[in-house]
């Protein structure tokens, strides 16, 4: 290794302009279909605002950390001791919500927690209600993402959850003092996550898996514009996202009668 040299102030500037901020996140909930979606429903929390409200209402997210678990080995005739990783552990997130005046996001995780818990037919306000969990396949959510971005949205990491649920709703304060924006703090757990965006848009425009290197300012401006170029092809109907004769039915009737429907394929019966 050579020897270090003196650093120029014009050299180091760049590396600390072009950091990445806090702030540009997104929060993007997907609950799994069929008894959960329902029951949050009957609660008053419909499938738009999950998908579309409650992310944007969550003001403090966290980009998940893992560990691993390690094993020592000590060598009895090398005298060095080695150590392997055996396990890889999670640890929970914990992410806070503000609260709308309609109580909207307070309902969905209070409900979602209620809903694991909620598998005894008796009634919840008699002495002999009792507790009853669901199965897991029934709570957990394998497609909640976090995506950190920056302003032009070309430069982002995305991870996914594997198996997340709200593990604790914590108690939230309120007080006719100093009246401020109400807040509700909540920690998930997860069975594991995967780091890297891999929907058909990001293969599509080249985005996938974060597997962007290195390249100077030339190359990036006609990647940029190759990506535009792409993109406008897919909204033409051009270029196919998923396989062919692949039914694409979340969505909606309007877009399918209009033309999506030849992009990706099939007829779709849902909104017949």
């Amino acid at each position: 290794m050579p020897a270090p040299r003196p650093r120029q102030i014009s050299d180091i500037m760049p590396k600390l302009q072009n950091v990445a901020q806090t702030s540009q996140f997104l929060v993007k909930f997907v609950l799994p279909r069929g008894e959960c979606r329902k029951f949050l429903r009957g609660k008053g929390v419909n499938d738009r605002f999950v998908s579309d409200n409650v992310g944007l209402l969550c003001s403090d997210a966290v980009l998940p950390g893992s560990a691993m678990a390690t094993l020592n080995t000590a060598g009895d005739y090398q005298g060095v001791i080695e150590r392997f990783a055996h396990t890889r552990n999670f640890t929970q997130v914990n992410f806070d919500f503000y609260v709308d005046n309609e109580y909207k996001s307070l309902k969905f995780l209070e409900h979602w927690i209620e809903f694991i818990s909620s598998g005894s037919v008796a009634d919840p306000s008699s002495d002999t209600y009792h507790f009853k969990m669901k199965y897991p396949d029934e709570y957990k959510s394998n497609d909640t993402r976090v995506v950190k971005f920056e302003k032009n949205h070309f430069q982002f990491i995305e991870y996914r959850f594997i198996g997340l649920f709200p593990l604790a709703l914590n108690s939230t304060r309120v007080s006719y003092n100093n009246s401020q924006v109400l807040k509700a703090s909540v920690s998930f757990s997860f069975d594991r996550y995967v780091c890297g965006e891999s929907s058909s848009l990001a293969r599509a425009l080249g985005l996938d898996l974060n597997n962007q290197g290195r390249v100077d300012s030339r190359t990036k401006t006609a990647q940029e514009d190759a990506n535009t170029k792409t993109l406008s092809r897919i909204m033409r109907d051009d270029l196919a996202l998923l396989n062919e004769g692949t039914d694409y039915r979340d969505l909606p009737a309007n877009l399918i009668k209009g033309g999506v429907n030849r992009r990706f394929g099939g007829q779709s019966t849902l909104f017949d």
